[in-house]
């Protein structure tokens, strides 16, 4: 990386670069070259634990521990013209997988319909992500709710590595999902594939004027807890942005919400962005399990934003990111060139785990 880390981060560069964090890096399992092998005392069949090592291995953070993913399902979940108009490129799926392989991403994360239609010429050469459901975007008004697009069979006969899947929780639907993904999961499993889950939280009263606490650490740390609990091998989320979300619906609700406790605020977590990640951590059996981060919104600060992601995730002892429209909605070489910023973070020793 040309410019040091520490000028992108400008003012915060002190905060997230040198703070030390409250909860003890000792506490947890860390990303490593040898991350495959906490799974060697679970549950994981030898099948599993190969396809975790082809993720863990390929692109340019193989043998790191770390993760740099290209999803790109956005064409169902957010509509393939709001999208892909930016670069319509992208509208034909070998344009995303070429992204991904010149970008020296880990995996690239995709609907069936995007992975299956180039899998002949490409499932050997990256590890494939299929991403089993999805929210369409058509019924009005829209809905939160994550419908089968495709099936553990179908990922495991074009080749793939791992599956994904996504549970909104805190909505109506959501123990529909927990259900639905828990046994999609022990079956990808029993095909020898790596899980991934989107640990995300859909719920209007999650949204307060003073804050969304969809992204709050206390919310979003036990929905990583819960995609844990049903056996995902890699857990998505987004970066915690603020805390307190158990008071701020219990205030909305006129009445109790939910169980935390107030050593979550006091010894857990803090302010400082760095720790509030490590509560999500905290939340993954200790780190047992990755933690991969959003890169955020879009904007015109993208840059900045995607490097200050992957310093918050990697001093908190995540294990890398996965970055989207910041980079498929620009011309292949910025995209590649916002990749490589990202993974030059995690190759970077300088930035240490807090």
């Amino acid at each position: 990386m040309e410019r040091p880390i520490a000028d992108w981060l400008g003012e915060e560069a002190e905060l997230l670069l040198h703070t030390p964090a409250l909860v003890p890096a000792s506490r947890l399992h860390l990303p490593g070259p040898q991350s495959v092998e906490r799974f060697v005392l679970s549950d994981r069949n030898p099948q599993v634990l190969r396809s975790l090592q082809q993720l863990y291995g390929h692109g340019r953070l193989g043998g790191s521990g770390y993760l740099s993913i290209l999803p790109v399902d956005q064409g169902v979940e957010h509509s393939a013209g709001a999208s892909f108009a930016p670069n319509p490129d992208y509208f034909d799926p070998e344009a995303i997988v070429e992204l991904a392989v010149e970008a020296g991403c880990s995996a690239v994360a995709s609907t069936l319909g995007v992975l299956g239609s180039v899998a002949r010429r490409w499932a050997h050469r990256i590890p494939f992500l299929v991403k089993l459901n999805h929210n369409q975007m058509l019924t009005a008004p829209n809905r939160h709710e994550q419908i089968l697009f495709a099936s553990v069979d179908q990922a495991w006969d074009m080749g793939a590595v791992a599956v994904g899947a996504t549970i909104y929780f805190g909505s109506e639907d959501s123990n529909r999902e927990l259900q639905q993904v828990s046994a999609l999961f022990a079956q990808a499993h029993s095909r020898g594939l790596a899980t991934v889950l989107w640990c995300y939280l859909r719920n209007p009263l999650f949204e307060q004027p003073e804050a969304d606490y969809h992204t709050a650490a206390d919310l979003t740390g036990q929905a990583n807890h819960l995609g844990v609990t049903i056996g995902a091998d890699l857990i998505k989320q987004k970066l915690p942005e603020t805390n307190n979300g158990y008071a701020a619906v219990a205030r909305a609700l006129g009445h109790g919400y939910g169980k935390t406790n107030p050593r979550v605020y006091i010894d857990l977590s803090s302010p400082n962005p760095v720790d509030l990640c490590r509560y999500q951590v905290l939340n993954t059996y200790a780190g047992r399990i990755g933690l991969i981060n959003s890169g955020g919104a879009s904007g015109s600060d993208d840059v900045h934003q995607a490097i200050r992601t992957a310093v918050i995730n990697k001093r908190a002892g995540g294990s890398g990111l996965i970055m989207g429209r910041k980079a498929f909605q620009k011309p292949r070489a910025e995209g590649i060139a916002l990749i490589h910023h990202v993974q030059d973070v995690y190759l970077d020793p300088a930035v240490t785990i807090a």
